[in-house]
């Protein structure tokens, strides 16, 4: 009789766990997942590739007897693993058991289902600064951005640009910080200003100015090393492409993978504008060597001067494409009657597919949702960090 109550209220649970889940999602909502449907097993480590097209060159046409040859290209691919295998188990006794039967979700089941979907995000954005992660840059770090006006967005906008970030779909996905300034503007209030009187009846800024805003209280903040201001440490300079270099200076402190860094040129010599993630670095305290990501966009110097933007929260302008995410449904089981039973559901509009599993124990059942997924950054050109 208990094993029949047990799988009659799986459903039930799983399906207000996602309710209560959704609410609190920002990249997993605007992450491409149309990877998913490639994965061919629903097991940790699982890889789905996604192909990055190679560069095709042009060339002038010059008819003759004999064609050409065809210049051959080689795409390359990004893999998705599936390397993040999560639980959020809970212990209930039979009176909880009861409180669900009725369609009562006990509070701890709330919050573990809670914890499970605010590790997936966080996951998410550790991708976003993490290894061959973003690298565009706008704002000031340590500065709520949009407290008197949009410049930052307006910067972080140009940069976008001038990366070759797709214009449709983007997301400036911003902080509880970042949005009561915005909200705040006049740009943002105002009907004549926004074509709408959306955001003045319910407070979302929602689509301006060529991006879906959306806030969310996951927005991590990325702790930089201390080192800033080193120096480029080659008598020839460094060309086009380059992504390793020497660098001098002193005891300037680490840099962290993550952080983003900017040519500034010499003194009174204005560098030039595209910054860098620090991918890693040789030296310890006192860093002799950076390796970052992309190359070099325009050639620097000797002694030319490298600048660490330090700490900064990652409200984030991203296109659909900047972060790819896949999630494999786990499979139902129903095992020996009373003592394991499984159920899966997939929530229509986060996507999220999360398996709750009971066990029966000494007089109370043991509740744990789990979930399999893996992401990757296959554009890193397609996200700005709008610092905060």
């Amino acid at each position: 009789m208990a094993a029949m109550v047990t799988t009659n209220i799986l459903g039930t649970v799983v399906a207000m766990g996602l309710a209560t889940l959704r609410e609190s999602l920002a990249l997993t909502m605007v992450a491409n997942r149309d990877y998913e449907n490639q994965i061919t097993a629903a097991k940790r480590f699982a890889t789905v590739n996604v192909a990055v097209p190679a560069a095709v060159a042009t060339r002038t046409v010059s008819p003759d007897v004999v064609p050409p040859a065809v210049t051959t290209v080689t795409p390359t691919s990004i893999p998705i693993t599936l390397s993040q295998w999560k639980e959020a188990p809970f212990a209930m006794d039979d009176k909880g058991l009861s409180q669900v039967d009725r369609g009562i979700l006990p509070m701890q089941g709330n919050e573990a289902i809670k914890g499970l979907g605010n590790g997936i995000e966080d996951y998410l954005w550790s991708l976003a600064h993490g290894l061959a992660g973003f690298y565009g840059f706008a704002g000031t770090s340590g500065t709520t951005p949009f407290a008197t006006d949009l410049s930052a967005y307006l910067d972080g906008r140009k940069v976008a640009n001038n990366q070759l970030m797709g214009m449709d779909p983007r997301f400036m996905i911003i902080n509880t910080d970042a949005e009561a300034n915005a909200l705040g503007l006049r740009a943002f209030q105002d009907a004549s200003f926004r074509g709408d009187t959306d955001g003045i009846i319910n407070g979302q800024i929602g689509r301006k100015l060529g991006a879906l805003w959306l806030m969310t209280q996951r927005v991590p903040t990325h702790t930089a090393g201390a080192g800033t201001n080193y120096l480029v440490n080659n008598g020839a300079g460094y060309a086009i492409g380059t992504k390793t270099i020497t660098v001098d200076g002193g005891a300037l402190g680490a840099l962290n993978v993550g952080d983003i860094i900017k040519f500034t040129g010499l003194a009174g010599v204005t560098g030039h504008a595209q910054t860098y993630q620090v991918q890693s670095t040789v030296g310890g305290a006192t860093v002799t060597s950076i390796t970052f990501e992309p190359g070099l966009v325009a050639a620097v110097v000797d002694n030319e001067f490298i600048a660490n933007k330090g700490s900064f929260v990652m409200n984030l302008l991203t296109h659909r494409d900047g972060i790819s995410y896949a999630m494999a449904p786990l499979m139902d089981t129903i095992q020996v009657p009373g003592a394991t039973l499984t159920a899966t559901a997939i929530d229509e509009i986060s996507g999220l597919s999360l398996r709750l599993e009971v066990s029966r124990q000494h007089r109370q059942v043991q509740w744990a949702f789990d979930a399999l997924y893996g992401g990757a950054i296959p554009r890193p050109n397609a996200g700005i960090f709008v610092a905060g």
